[in-house]
């Protein structure tokens, strides 16, 4: 059975594996991404020590690459990256990949390739039309149309997280960054003191400032989705990022803010779901972009 190298590039840490061609890793591994200090020159490095270690061990005929930052999927060239990934806009990781090694390698932004995994395996799967939402340090979309990315005219498609929403763009008031912060100015505490955890933790235990600060996020996440709807007309929006873990709390508050935004006709056709694919999203996502260009 055909094997293929997975590897799943985010600003926190680099996780990659070896897939059958059926869609089951045979192993998979995590390491720092140590952005700020080596940037994309050192990502790179990283990626080479993976892909050297796994040709010994097994007989891959391909390299899925699923990274942070916009991605020009025909050149597989990061076309943009933000400041917390550092010299790595430019980057050929398809064109050096495929000199290194001589097997195909091919490239997609990783909130595409979490979109193409819940699409093929997870959460939306069997949908015509689905969006991906990641909630994260940011927020960021993905929107799949029969099994395929659709990626817009110059490659920036569902870029969600710049949408402007009434105060800011949609990121700098839904994310679960932002839900921390609020829940810190609320309690007059340091941001750096608390997390996510924290935060549902005690809204659970009946903590108003907590539960206020929560809702607040899920009206917002209503209207941005809301807002996405109304343009893509999706039967499932999935949303994913390590939040999301919450699901049993945020289903009926996030249904509620989504139904506020949304008129009933649309409204009742629109399912939304969490992701299932969890830490194995990216890499997945990225063999199924491999698949359909190859």
């Amino acid at each position: 059975m055909k094997q293929y190298i997975c590897i799943d590039i985010g600003g926190t840490s680099i996780k990659y594996g070896v897939i059958q061609e059926d869609g089951v890793f045979l192993t998979t591994g995590e390491m720092p991404t140590e952005a700020q200090q080596y940037g994309g020159p050192g990502i790179m490095e990283k990626a080479k020590r993976i892909i050297e270690t796994y040709k010994t061990e097994y007989h891959p005929e391909g390299i899925c690459i699923s990274t942070a930052g916009m991605v020009d999927c025909e050149k597989g060239k990061i076309t943009y990256a933000s400041p917390l990934i550092p010299d790595y806009t430019g980057t050929e990781i398809k064109a050096e990949l495929e000199k290194c090694y001589g097997i195909p390698c091919e490239v997609e932004n990783d909130v595409n390739c979490a979109g193409l995994a819940e699409c093929f395996a997870g959460a939306s799967k069997g949908s015509k039309i689905s969006v991906c939402l990641t909630i994260g340090t940011g927020i960021g979309g993905s929107i799949i149309i029969d099994g395929k990315v659709f990626h817009g005219f110059s490659g920036s498609g569902c870029e969600v997280g710049y949408m402007h929403l009434p105060g800011g763009a949609f990121q700098d008031l839904g994310a679960s960054s932002i839900l921390v912060k609020k829940t810190a100015e609320y309690k007059k505490l340091s941001p750096d003191s608390i997390d996510g955890k924290y935060v549902f933790a005690q809204a659970k235990q009946g903590d108003r400032d907590c539960i206020r600060a929560i809702e607040e996020m899920c009206e917002i996440l209503g209207m941005g989705i809301a807002n996405i709807c109304y343009v893509v007309n999706p039967e499932v929006v999935v949303l994913g990022g390590g939040i999301m873990a919450q699901k049993e709390y945020l289903k009926d508050l996030l249904r509620k803010g989504l139904d506020k935004y949304l008129i009933p006709s649309v409204a009742k056709h629109t399912r939304l779901a969490f992701a299932e694919n969890q830490n194995q999203a990216g890499m997945l996502g990225a063999f199924y972009h491999f698949k359909g260009r190859h």
